[in-house]
C-alpha cells in the first residue's frame, strides 16, 4: 500500500513571532532596566548609604560584571535541558536580588544584592536570543530579532524616566524593585520555552573556571575606577584563568566551552566587534544623567530627555529585519559599528556644551546602533555553529558583548573624573572603528 501521508506541516511558531519577540524584548528590558534606572538613583543613593558617588557606581559595574560571567553558563545549560529551567531560575535569581536591594540596610548588602539580581538578569539576553533563534529562520527570524533589541532599548531607555519618577514618589529603594516586574511575563511565553536539550552532563569544571576567567576580564576593564586592588584581582584571574581554560578545552573539547564554538572565528571576530556598541549605550546610560544632573536637572527631567530614544528604538525594528537580509547581518553589524561612533562623537560635543538636545541625539544614535548590532550579532553567530552549540556560541558572544559594556562604564567612571566626560566620551568613539578592523576578514568572506 503506497503512503498518502503529506510531509509534516510547518509549525505555527512564524504566526507567533511578533508576539513571542515583542515579550522577550519586553523581558530583556526589564532585565537591562537594572541598570538604566539605577543610574538615576546614583547621586540619591550615596547620601543615604554614606557611600561617595564614585563608590555607588558600584551598583551598575557588579551588576554589568554579573551579566558578563554568567551568561555563557545559561547557554550552555540550554543546549543540555532546554531554556525553561536556566530562564525560571534566573529570572528568580534576578527577583530576590531586586527585592533584597529595595530593603538593603547597608551598602555592603546592596551590592551583594545587586551581584545576584545580575547574575539571575544574565538569563534572559542569552536564552531570549536561543529561543528566536530555534524557534524561527530566514527573514521572519531576522524581524524578530530586530522587536526583541528594539523593544528591550524602548524599555531600557524608559528605565531613567520610570526610576526617577519612582525615586520621587517612593525613594530609590522602589527603583531597585523594578525588575521584579520581569517574573509577569513568563505565563505568557510559557509555551515558547523548550524543555528539549542534549541530555548531557555539564562540566562543572570547565563552567566555574570560564566564569572565573570572564569575572577577570571584567575587573581588570573596571580597574580604572575600581583602583589597584581590583586591577589585581582581575589580573590575576585572568592570567591563571586563560591556561587553565585552554588545557579545559584541551582534555573536552565537547566540555562547558566547546572547541569548535571559540575556534570559530566568525564567532569571535563578530562578537569583539559588536562589543563597542555596548560599550556606547553603557557610557552614555551614565554620561547622559551625569551631565544634566550635574547641571541641576531632576531625575525625572533626565527620564523625559531619554523618551526620544524609546520612541525610536520601537521605529529601528522596522528596517532592521529587511536590512539583516538585504546586507547581511556582517554588513549590518559593520554599520552599527560606525552609528556608535557617530553617536559618540555627538555626545561629546554635547557633554563639552553641556547641551541637552546634542546628548539627546547622541544616546538616540547609540538606540539605533544598539536596535541594528544586537540582531546583527545574534543572527551571525547562530548562522555560525551547529544547533547543538548554539546556546553556549550565543552565551560567548554575549558574555564579550557585555563586556563591551563594562568598558563603556570603565572608561566613563575612570576619565570622566580626572580629565572629564567630554575626554570620555572621545575615547570611547574610537572602539567602534577599532571593531571594524577586526569584523574585516568576517566582511570580506560575507559578500552576497
Amino acid at each position: 500500500m503506497t503512503s498518502t501521508a503529506e510531509p509534516p506541516a510547518q509549525t505555527q511558531a512564524p504566526d507567533d513571532s511578533r508576539r513571542i519577540s515583542m515579550l522577550l524584548g519586553l523581558l530583556f528590558g526589564l532585565a537591562g532596566m537594572g541598570s538604566s534606572s539605577a543610574a538615576v538613583t546614583l547621586p540619591l543613593l550615596g547620601p543615604d548609604l554614606g557611600v561617595s558617588a564614585g563608590l555607588a557606581a558600584w551598583i551598575i559595574s557588579l551588576y554589568v560584571l554579573m551579566l558578563a560571567v554568567t551568561t555563557a553558563l545559561y547557554g550552555r545549560i540550554s543546549d543540555l535541558v532546554g531554556v525553561r529551567a536556566p530562564l525560571l531560575a534566573g529570572l528568580v535569581l534576578m527577583s530576590v536580588g531586586a527585592l533584597v536591594a529595595a530593603v538593603a540596610p547597608t551598602f555592603e548588602v546592596l551590592l551583594g544584592a545587586r551581584v545576584l539580581q545580575g547574575a539571575g538578569a544574565a538569563a534572559v539576553p542569552t536564552l531570549g536570543v536561543a529561543i528566536l533563534s530555534a524557534r524561527y529562520s530566514g527573514e521572519i527570524r531576522g524581524l524578530a530579532f530586530g522587536r526583541l533589541a528594539g523593544v528591550a532599548a524602548a524599555v531600557s531607555c524608559l528605565g531613567p524616566l520610570i526610576g526617577g519618577v519612582v525615586e520621587a514618589s517612593f525613594g530609590w529603594r522602589a527603583v531597585m524593585a523594578l525588575p521584579i516586574l520581569g517574573a509577569l511575563v513568563v505565563p505568557f511565553l510559557w509555551r515558547a520555552l523548550s524543555t528539549d536539550g542534549s541530555g548531557a552532563r555539564l562540566d562543572i569544571v570547565g563552567a566555574i573556571l570560564v566564569a572565573l576567567t570572564a569575572a577577570g576580564m571584567v575587573l581588570l576593564v573596571q580597574s580604572p575606577s575600581g583602583g589597584l586592588v581590583v586591577a589585581a584581582v582581575g589580573a590575576a584571574l585572568l592570567v591563571l584563568g586563560v591556561p587553565a581554560v585552554r588545557a579545559t578545552v584541551r582534555r573536552r573539547p565537547d566540555g562547558f566551552l566547546p572547541a569548535e564554538v571559540i575556534r570559530n572565528a566568525t564567532v569571535v571576530r563578530s562578537a569583539v566587534a559588536a562589543s563597542a556598541v555596548p560599550a556606547s549605550w553603557f557610557a552614555m546610560l551614565i554620561a547622559l544623567p551625569a551631565v544634566l544632573l550635574s547641571d541641576g536637572w531632576e531625575a525625572w527631567q533626565v527620564g523625559l530627555a531619554m523618551v526620544p530614544s524609546a520612541v525610536v528604538a520601537l521605529v529601528v525594528p522596522q528596517f532592521t529585519g529587511p536590512l539583516l537580509i538585504r546586507v547581511g547581518p556582517a554588513r549590518a553589524l559593520a554599520i552599527a559599528a560606525v552609528v556608535a561612533s557617530v553617536a559618540l562623537l555627538v555626545a561629546t560635543l554635547g557633554a563639552w556644551l553641556v547641551n541637552a538636545p546634542v546628548l539627546v541625539v547622541g544616546i538616540v544614535l547609540v538606540t539605533i546602533a544598539f536596535g541594528l548590532g544586537q540582531p546583527a550579532l545574534s543572527a551571525v553567530v547562530g548562522d555560525a555553529v551547529r544547533p547543538e552549540v548554539r546556546g553556549v556560541a550565543l552565551g560567548v558572544s554575549t558574555l564579550l558583548f557585555l563586556v563591551g559594556g563594562s568598558i563603556g562604564s570603565a572608561v566613563v567612571a575612570g576619565i570622566s573624573g580626572p580629565l572629564g566626560m567630554p575626554v570620555a566620551l572621545l575615547v570611547l568613539a574610537v572602539l567602534p572603528l577599532l571593531g571594524l578592523v577586526v569584523l574585516a576578514p568576517t566582511l570580506r568572506r560575507g559578500r552576497p
